[in-house]
């Protein structure tokens, strides 16, 4: 979190507060030293609503960087047209504002949420699509590097190192 905070030209989303029991479990980013990292992810994982381990990345992006897509399991680097044709599935606060999301519906294999915060797009994506049902526990989310709280430092509750997001980025790094 020391490394990635100080390079971060989007904002590094966690929900606050956290669900019961969750923790972060990891970060990632993609950019280079001219840039910064235009992409952040964070890694969260706690008890899944139906039982076992539920686990989520929260990304912020530039557009056409990928990440969320990638996560996602996504062709392209975005939602694609017309995924908020219809009313947002659901919405959150930040900063005094609601932020709306959309329910990708990818089937069982992940729980997706995508809509766009700050001129960047905003992805939740769940391991499980059961574990997306988490999204009635999320209210708000907190932007880690605190630009826009006032400048207060929030450290949450850090846990063991998920394979999660490494497993997914090293996956679909090889069928790149």
């Amino acid at each position: 979190m020391e490394t990635l905070l100080p390079q971060a030209q989007v904002p590094v989303w966690v929900p606050w507060p956290l669900p019961t029991g969750w923790v972060v479990t990891g970060f990632a980013d993609a950019g280079d030293e001219r840039s910064g990292a235009v992409a952040t992810a964070v890694a969260l994982s706690g008890p899944g609503p139906l039982g076992g381990i539920g686990e989520c990345v929260v990304v912020a992006e530039d557009p056409g960087v990928g990440l969320g897509a990638r996560l996602a399991g996504l062709a392209g680097t975005d939602p694609g047209a017309g995924f908020d044709r219809d009313a947002p599935d659901d919405k959150l606060r930040f900063d005094g504002h609601d932020i709306a999301l959309w329910n990708l519906d990818l089937g069982r294999g992940r729980a997706v949420y995508t809509g766009e915060a700050l001129a960047h797009w905003l992805w939740i994506v769940f391991a499980e699509a059961d574990t997306g049902m988490l999204m009635g526990e999320v209210h708000a989310l907190r932007d880690l590097r605190g630009i826009n709280d006032g400048g207060v430092a929030l450290e949450p509750p850090f846990g063991a190192l998920s394979p999660f997001l490494a497993e997914e980025l090293a996956a679909r790094e090889e069928t790149d």
